[in-house]
This record gives C-alpha cells, structure tokens and sequence, in this order.
C-alpha cells in the first residue's frame, strides 16, 4: 500500500507532525518535511509534490482555526485566495521552464533581512498598524508575486506573506499569521493541483503525513493564539535564519 517502509513512513509522519506544529506558528514547516522526503530517498520532484500534498492539509487546519476564532474572514479574503491558487498552480506549472539558480542565490539574503526585521525592528506586536497599501493593491500586486514564487520553488514563502502584511496591510503579528496560513493554503494547493495532473505525489504517504500535519497545524495554532507575538515572533526569526543557512549549505 504505501510506497515507503514503515519506518521511513514513521518518521516522515513524526516530521509532518513537527513540520506543520512550526507552520501554524511562524511558516517554514517545509524546512522539516522537505528534506525528511529527501532523506528517505524520494526524488526532488516527487518529494516536492508529495510536499505540496501533506502541506494542504497542515495549511487548511491552521486556517480554519485561525477562521473559528475570528483571526481571519475567509470570505472577505476569499478573492486572494483564489489569486494564490491560481498563481500558486501557474508557478508549478513553469517550474521546468523558468531558470531559478539566480533567485537561489538570493533568497539567503532576503530570508536573513526578514529574520533580522522581526528580530530587531521595535514596536511589532499583536497590535494593527497603519496601512500603507489597500487589500484590493496588494491582492493585485503582491499575492501573486508570492503565490507564484510559492509553486516555483517553495521555501520562505510563508515568511514573505507574513512580511507583506505586516510592513504594507499594517497587520499585526498574529493577525497577519492567520492571513499567511489561509493564502499558503491557496498556494500550495494550486501547485498540488498541477502536480497531482503529472502524477507526481506519493498518495499514500502523502495522506499519512497529512494526517499528522492536521494534528501539528492545530496544536500550533493553537499556542499561536494563545501567546502571539510571544511565540511567533521569535520562532519566525529561527525559522526564517534556518532557512536562509539551509539554502547556502545546499549551494556550498
């Protein structure tokens, strides 16, 4: 039935577990989950798909306990979300036609600057800001800049919306939070959706994984809401550095 030994199938299930826990709170689960695949053995492209699947599920079940509490209006956000889906499948489609070692080269850079933002800038918190751009402008603007970027490649996606609603929608640090998870759902689910056409995920080890991932995505969520910017602020930090030293370890 499944594709892998039940050990390798255990340990990618441990991982979804912790990778969509770190999600919910302050993105970069596909840093656990993306090289756990890996280090089972399973090529890039099926590992990325794969990825894409268990990341669905994790995704949603952040959203919609954000949602249940009234962190974020799924309707009035609705539009975005089909931005990002769109995008998010556009980018997965030309993934194989589109040179990426430039923007490699320069994502370390960018995830370092968005781990030293959150990590000195003062005055963020849990609190709204001034607005310095309409939802209309940055659903036209800046969603499918990521969400195009999110199916392309993947990593720090969840950093770059979280920055783009602090610094431009004036969101604080929990609302913003909430907004990321329900347009990395869009994302990654546009890009499931064109891998899924080419056959690419493993079904059933994805499913598994997923299973663990809604368990992780809520429990997650759940200590976001509790602590806020407490906890999410910091990890946002490691995750994003650990992200950025990941990317320049691969290049070296």
């Amino acid at each position: 039935m499944f594709e892998l030994s039940a050990e390798l199938i255990a340990f990618l299930v441990a991982a979804a577990f912790f990778g969509a826990f770190v999600d919910a709170i302050a993105g970069g689960g596909g840093l656990i989950t993306l090289p756990a695949l890996l280090m089972a053995g399973v090529d890039p492209f099926t590992a990325l798909s794969t990825n894409k699947l268990q990341g669905v599920f994790g995704s949603a079940t952040s959203a919609l306990s954000y949602a249940r509490v009234g962190h974020v209006n799924l309707r009035r956000q609705g539009v975005a979300a089909l931005v990002a889906l769109a995008c998010g499948g556009l980018g997965a489609a030309v993934a194989g036609w589109i040179p990426t070692d430039a923007l490699r080269l320069i994502l370390p850079v960018i995830l370092i600057g968005i781990a030293l933002f959150f990590a000195l800038k003062p005055g963020l918190s849990d609190t709204d800001r001034a607005q310095r751009i309409t939802p209309a402008a940055f659903t036209a603007f800046v969603v499918p800049i990521i969400a195009g970027y999110d199916g392309l490649i993947g990593p720090g996606a969840g950093s770059f919306y979280m920055m783009g609603f602090v610094l431009l929608a004036g969101y604080g640090i929990l609302k913003a939070t909430a907004h990321t998870k329900l347009l990395n759902f869009s994302s990654n689910l546009g890009g499931l959706l064109v891998f899924a056409a080419l056959g690419a995920p493993m079904w059933a080890t994805g499913l598994a994984m997923a299973v663990a991932a809604v368990a992780g995505a809520r429990l997650g969520a759940m200590l976001a809401m509790r602590i806020g910017a407490g906890v999410i602020k910091p990890l946002l930090v490691v995750t994003s550095t650990a992200m950025a030293l990941r990317l320049i370890w691969q290049m070296l």
